[in-house]
């Protein structure tokens, strides 16, 4: 995030794309409520009908995979009227007139047949968020989970950057991220192509910083992601996989494939909490610790590093992570003796700058939001006060791209998937809290009740769903919360795998799958 999340309770206007906050992320949703309690305006633009959009001031229910669109459409508005802040462009941005140039072409009349979204709600949208200062842009993986999500997400900055709301208090660009630790993990180096901090692998002088402090000629080209894994694993160039933490058997696109490439390794190892569906099929399983049986760090959406403190010893022959994971190194021939995580985050910031005015005195109770860089440095509220990390903020000319997979005569039906609120992820944590589970016990498809009726479906009753890439059996749940022709599953559940069905299909920069799009059919089970 670009700002924290407190701040967002002082906005004008706050914009959410993309996110179901309130089941999803319930903390940031509960700050959205008090800034609309304040007086803020509230714009809500998701394909299906969430709970968050009971709140808003204006709700748009885009088509899937439609955000450059709308997002171009809401910015061809604010242009022609003149609502865009001249003095910010002017000083602080670069790249406008091309994005200009392609804006013209998004006409409310054009982005209405694209999107599905009226001539009328484009203009409400635009004049609400360009006139209410500052405004706060929230979106999520219904931005970023499409062949398009770099996009998506360029185009979210090209409406902040076009109205002065970067690098202001209560304003921003701010992605909420998907899962716990997500934000530590990629700054810490969890990527392919970066060391901690976001150094460049490909970076001479970073590469001999880190090559130097960890005693080892590093590579400098950098690794594979998880879609490159996988192709990997199929072609026979990857023998071995660690799986950290991941249950990728339920949570992979098309995931009947990623069981027969799994099927094809030498050699898999599996570091969890419990036995998940992934770990069943693992050569060595090792047993992690909780949150609530290790110290370490954790980073937050809106970056703030904050304390873990362990309340119990692990139970059982479970291990901290960090200690297995030396362990594991040291039998393979690369010696790690921390004796302890506090000397493994020293460590970490001594070489990362974001970092490096932290201490585990400092972070205290609250934490500290990076970048931090002295020890005498407070945090950083919010990014781009005063300049962008490369000088001027670049505006990026974005054309809408459709889906990479539409609907048609043999596959009617669009279909997104997500979460609901009283699961997580694949469910490995949730479905053993008998609270949690007795809440939502099995799978579920959401279908209009248009498309019910036409199909004489009941509520309840189980329907088969295929895809290109495979069939699962799941019930049926009636709701207004999807239009026709659209539907909606949740992913947790391992009696209705819906991954099974969705588009491995992924972005070409970011390598995210399509998980948000695809088409499918449905079919009555004859009795």
């Amino acid at each position: 995030m670009t700002n924290s999340m407190k701040e967002f309770e002082d906005s004008g206007c706050i914009f959410v794309i993309g996110s179901n906050t309130t089941e999803t992320h319930p903390i940031i949703a509960g700050r959205i409520m008090t800034a609309k309690e304040k007086g803020a305006k509230l714009i809500v633009a998701d394909p299906r009908n969430i709970h968050l959009a009971e709140f808003a001031d204006i709700v748009v229910h885009h088509r899937l995979g439609s955000d450059v669109a709308l997002l171009n459409g809401m910015m061809h508005v604010i242009v022609k009227n003149g609502w865009h802040d001249d003095k910010h462009i002017e000083e602080r941005t670069e790249g406008f007139s091309d994005l200009e140039e392609v804006l013209e072409d998004y006409t409310p009349k054009k982005v209405e047949a694209i999107t599905g979204v009226g001539c009328v709600d484009i203009e409400r949208m635009a004049e609400m968020y360009a006139g209410n200062h500052p405004a706060a842009l929230l979106y999520a993986m219904g931005i970023t989970q499409h062949t398009t999500g770099v996009d998506n997400v360029k185009s979210c900055c090209n409406l902040a950057m076009l109205c002065g709301n970067v690098g202001v208090r209560s304003g921003g660009v701010n992605p909420l991220r998907g899962q716990s630790n997500v934000q530590g993990a990629c700054d810490m180096g969890g990527l392919p192509n970066v060391f901690p901090g976001y150094q460049p692998v490909a970076d001479q002088t970073a590469n001999e910083k880190f090559s130097n402090a960890w005693g080892k000629a590093l590579p400098e080209r950098a690794g594979l992601t998880l879609t490159d894994m996988v192709k990997g694993m199929g072609d026979g160039r990857i023998k071995a996989l660690c799986v950290f933490g991941e249950n990728p058997k339920l949570s992979d696109p098309d995931s009947g494939h990623l069981d027969h490439v799994l099927k094809k390794l030498d050699f898999l190892l599996v570091q969890d909490l419990y036995m998940t569906e992934t770990a069943a099929d693992a050569d060595v399983f090792f047993a992690g610790a909780s949150v609530a049986e290790e110290d370490g760090t954790y980073t937050n959406t809106e970056r703030r590093c904050m304390r873990g403190n362990k309340a119990i010893d692990p139970l059982g022959k479970a291990l901290p992570d960090w200690d297995i994971i030396c362990r594991l190194s040291s039998a393979m021939g690369y010696a790690m003796d921390y004796s302890c995580p506090e000397e493994i985050f020293d460590e970490m910031t001594s070489l990362t700058p974001s970092y490096g005015g932290m201490t585990y005195e400092r972070l205290g109770i609250n934490g500290l939001q990076w970048p931090c860089p002295g020890k005498d440095h407070p945090g950083t509220p919010y990014l781009h006060k005063d300049n962008f990390s490369r000088g001027k903020g670049k505006f990026h000319a974005v054309k809408y791209l459709d889906p990479d997979e539409m609907p048609d005569e043999d596959y009617p039906f669009f279909l997104t998937t997500g979460r609901m609120f009283s699961h997580y992820h694949t469910g490995t944590m949730t479905r053993v809290s008998p609270h949690l589970h007795s809440e939502q016990k099995s799978g579920y498809i959401e279908v209009s009740p248009k498309d019910a009726g036409d199909m004489m479906l009941n509520d309840g009753e189980n329907v088969r769903v295929l895809s290109r890439r495979g069939q699962i059996e799941v019930p049926v749940k009636i709701t207004s919360r999807v239009g026709e022709g659209l539907l909606f599953s949740p992913f947790h559940f391992r009696e209705n795998p819906i991954n099974r069905l969705t588009n491995p299909a992924f972005d070409p920069i970011a390598k995210i799958p399509e998980f948000k799009v695809c088409a499918v059919k449905l079919e009555k089970i004859a009795e």
